[in-house]
């Protein structure tokens, strides 16, 4: 039997894109976080993160956005705003009933893009 992917412990599309609205709920509420965002069009920038956590996570490839260096270029990105922001994915998919193992699963796959998005260590 073939091993699960993240995408199938997950339960799917639907949930990972219930998990994303979640996590930028969370994300938009942190003042910490939030100001990262002001510009940005969040109903595009949503349908972008499902897009790239469903393929990040091993389903369906149809994410189509700029790579993870690229697309955030010039933010300032800090070490402290992307372990807040790996915290906001972990707490979400805690709240949603995720098991404590896929969710490590989830942040190790964040920890691969860590390089590429940190601007300021």
């Amino acid at each position: 039997m073939q091993n699960k992917t993240i995408f199938d412990k997950l339960g799917g599309q639907a949930n990972i894109d219930a998990a994303v609205v979640k996590f930028y709920q969370k994300v938009l509420s942190d003042p910490s976080v939030s100001h990262y965002f002001k510009n940005t069009d969040m109903k595009k920038q949503t349908e972008m993160q499902q897009k790239f956590l469903t393929m990040a996570f091993g389903g369906p490839n149809n994410y189509k956005g700029r790579d993870m260096k690229a697309g955030h270029a010039g933010l300032g990105i800090t070490t402290a705003a992307f372990n807040t922001i790996v915290k906001h994915l972990g707490d979400t998919l805690k709240e949603m009933g995720v098991p404590a193992e896929v969710i490590a699963e989830a942040a190790a796959v964040a920890e691969t893009t860590r390089a590429d998005i940190v601007e300021i260590k």
